[in-house]
């Protein structure tokens, strides 16, 4: 009778430490696709704000095409990428090294700078920036605490049994991040 009372409490240990882990795998998941949400919706307002700060610097320098249009080509390209956080990622670095050259390109015109319209779309791109980097943090913690429970005993035994799997980080492609890491050569020739 004894040990079938202990076995029956450990089926019942079992039983409820299978739904918990259940549970908190569906809640990670939901998470992730909670904060994969705030990215697409930063990305979003990135996305809207371009084509009008690529007008306002087209008014001051109309013999720069390439640039536009390799900023238009980045900010397409980006929007239609519907495919994997590390593919995002790779468009949206694209989308960034086309916006850098916009603003260099806008270093040139002293007019366009002091711009007070310019100066807003600045502004607000920045903030935007800023958020999409505040939702990318998010999104990582979230997809790196469901990584390791699907990794860490016994966890990965519930997460094979219902077919949880690991999730793509979203963050700078390889040679954008080691561009990020390098010191800035500033030269006053």
């Amino acid at each position: 009778m004894t040990s079938l009372l202990i076995l029956l409490a450990l089926i019942v240990v079992v039983a409820l430490y299978v739904i918990v882990t259940y549970n908190g795998f569906v809640s990670l998941r939901e998470r992730i696709r909670e904060a994969w949400s705030g990215i697409e919706v930063q990305m979003k307002l990135r996305y809207d704000l371009i084509p009008n700060l690529v007008e306002t610097v087209k008014g001051y320098a109309r013999h720069e095409a390439g640039t536009f249009e390799a900023v238009t080509r980045a900010r397409s390209e980006a929007m239609n990428n519907q495919g994997s956080p590390g593919e995002q990622a790779k468009s949206e670095n694209l989308l960034t090294g086309a916006l850098k050259s916009l603003f260099a390109l806008a270093e040139n015109y002293p007019e366009l700078k002091a711009n007070e319209n310019f100066l807003n779309l600045q502004s607000q791109l920045s903030t935007v920036e800023h958020n999409i980097q505040s939702a990318r943090r998010y999104y990582n913690g979230v997809v790196r605490d469901n990584n390791i429970k699907i990794d860490q005993f016994p966890s990965n035994l519930v997460a094979g049994a219902f077919s949880f799997t690991k999730v793509e980080f979203f963050e700078l492609a390889d040679d954008e991040a080691d561009a990020v890491r390098r010191p800035v050569n500033v030269s006053f020739d």
